[in-house]
């Protein structure tokens, strides 16, 4: 899961905040907070703030151009242009909308009941971050520059939207992706986001458990139970109940998957759907750019650790071994149904095993994973042919047959493969034994029953919300081009240009 912290040094103010509580209550406890607020403040370590920068190029190249390739060679060559120019948008559009207020709405504290849903404006326009700003990350005393980390995210909110697009290409108006995406972000990204991944560190965990401890009198152990609980309380609404996602099971493919089938829907079927072939016209550069978002996926999965050490070689080894195995298992099914094994499935296989990972990367182990890779490609394999097919939905790239049914598997099995006796790692509790951070109690059921509420939370929050959104962009713009233009073809109609002159 990548806990995301509040902003700045928080174990600092922290301590501040119990020696203040010290002070009005005569804690006993009152020198060591002092020892705390004394102490010097973590700094980021080069190796950490090197494979953070690194990953986030990692995955910025998933997008472009990994994705726009992917997506581009999809779709037939008259909208080759059309799909490359949407992903190249949506990724310098939602870069400027991040700095300007989209981090802040997503990874900082919102305002009372609100912070549970949706974070606030202290961060608007990265007011007060400085190179001397730091993040927390999953280890106590361990931060990252904060610049780093928000550029890291960054990558994350670009990806997400550029995602949807494929369920309706050759369609839709320009003007109307463009309007969509900000709206999308805004409403239904970054508030998924912050009730998935917001907190206020480990650190701030530990000292408040370190000062309940510490208390010897009964006000005293009120008050610091007290202080706990209101750390515990301030998190996302998902993260306060224990939902895990590494690295964007839900805020990214069951996100971004419902809202695609949604808008394929309510955008209707492409001109001649069902009854002319609408083959890939370029499965090359399709392969391609599933190359790249595999090469990219390691930044993805192994760079949310934000750290450089074991668990980020974990999530690396798990992003490794589900991909290959759900490649394999996606040819082996097809070769058997179908009769042939073909290239086209043994990608849309990759991409289905480093979506279903995506959640379970820095939890399960490798035979965990590759167990995950084999179920999942099956899965959505029924979905893109048989499912589609039967309720005649035009999910032109397969975004919600892939990302959202892949994502919601992987997201389900994180609460399974978490488990120490599959391999898995554990649950962390900081409180424990602060400091340090303590295997905490793990219950499968329990913990398979809370992944359910945070794929139920993220499918109602985006469909419903999408669906609101492509009828308000309707009205504003409309949403589809014109029978004359999509016949033609994006490329000239929308841009006046072609992927292609011969």
């Amino acid at each position: 899961m990548m806990y995301r912290p509040t902003l700045g040094s928080i174990a600092k103010a922290s301590a501040l905040s119990l020696l203040a509580s010290a002070a009005t209550s005569g804690l006993a406890f009152a020198e060591e907070a002092a020892a705390a607020a004394a102490a010097v403040a973590p700094v980021a370590q080069k190796g950490d703030t090197a494979w953070l920068l690194v990953s986030t190029v990692l995955v910025l190249m998933m997008s472009i151009p990994g994705l726009a390739l992917f997506y581009g060679g999809l779709v037939r060559a008259k909208n080759m242009l059309s799909v490359l120019t949407q992903v190249f948008m949506i990724v310098s559009l939602v870069s400027v909308i991040w700095v300007l207020f989209g981090y802040s709405l997503a990874f900082t504290e919102g305002s009372g009941a609100l912070n549970a849903y949706v974070g606030g404006f202290s961060r608007m326009f990265l007011a007060g971050m400085t190179p001397d700003s730091t993040s927390a990350t999953f280890s106590n005393g361990v931060v990252v520059p904060e610049f780093a980390y928000m550029a890291f995210q960054m990558t994350f909110a670009c990806i997400t939207p550029a995602l949807i697009v494929g369920a309706f290409a050759e369609r839709i108006k320009f003007s109307a992706v463009l309007l969509f995406v900000i709206l999308w972000v805004t409403l239904i990204y970054f508030p998924i986001a912050h009730a998935v991944w917001f907190w206020q560190g480990p650190d701030a965990i530990a000292d408040a458990a370190r000062a309940l401890a510490a208390a010897t009198d009964e006000a005293g152990k009120k008050a610091a139970q007290d202080a706990l609980d209101a750390v515990n309380a301030n998190a996302g609404y998902l993260f306060q109940l224990g939902a895990l996602d590494f690295a964007g099971g839900t805020v990214v493919h069951i996100n971004a998957g419902i809202a695609g089938l949604v808008g394929c829907i309510l955008i209707g079927k492409r001109v001649g759907y069902g009854k002319e072939a609408m083959p890939p016209h370029s499965l090359t550069m399709t392969m391609i750019g599933a190359s790249l978002l595999w090469v990219g996926w390691f930044g993805f999965n192994a760079g949310s650790n934000l750290e450089a050490n074991g668990v980020t070689a974990l999530a690396f080894v798990n992003t490794f071994v589900a991909t290959a195995a759900a490649a394999l298992s996606w040819l082996l099914v097809e070769w058997a149904t179908k009769g042939k094994p073909s290239l086209l499935g043994m990608v849309s296989g990759a991409v289905a095993g480093l979506v279903a990972v995506t959640p379970a990367s820095g939890y399960a182990g490798p035979m965990g994973s590759l167990v995950l890779g084999l179920i999942v490609s099956p899965a959505c394999l029924f979905f893109v042919s048989t499912v589609k097919n039967k309720l005649g939905y035009d999910d032109a790239l397969d975004v919600f047959g892939i990302h959202c049914v892949g994502g919601i598997i992987g997201a389900i099995a994180t609460g399974v493969l978490v488990s120490p006796d599959l391999g898995g790692v554990g649950l962390t509790d900081y409180a424990i034994k602060p400091g340090s951070g303590s295997p905490g109690d793990y219950v499968m059921a329990t913990q398979v029953m809370i992944q359910v509420k945070a794929v139920l939370y993220t499918l109602l929050w985006s469909g419903i919300g999408s669906a609101i959104l492509y009828k308000v962009v309707d009205l504003i713009v409309g949403l589809r081009v014109p029978v004359d233009a999509e016949r033609e073809g994006l490329d000239v109609a929308e841009h006046g240009e072609r992927a292609y002159n011969m």
